[in-house]
């Protein structure tokens, strides 16, 4: 986690602008919002099969 942070710090405005401009070259602008939709969804089934998850574990430690 603070590895990340530490990351995130070290990269400036001008870097992300610059990742922004190659990300649209390579994909397009009609392309991006289909990714990030993905991007999306994929996100909200991780975050909810990992919810779906901590319930059983807690529910089965319960009954033992």
């Amino acid at each position: 986690m603070i590895a990340s942070s530490i990351f995130l710090g070290a990269i400036g405005p001008g870097s992300w602008v610059l990742i922004a401009v190659v990300v649209l070259l390579l994909f397009g602008g009609k392309k991006i919002p289909e990714l990030m939709k993905g991007l999306g969804s994929g996100i909200k089934e991780f975050k909810d099969a990992s919810k779906d998850d901590s319930t059983t574990k807690t529910s089965g430690d319960k009954k033992e």
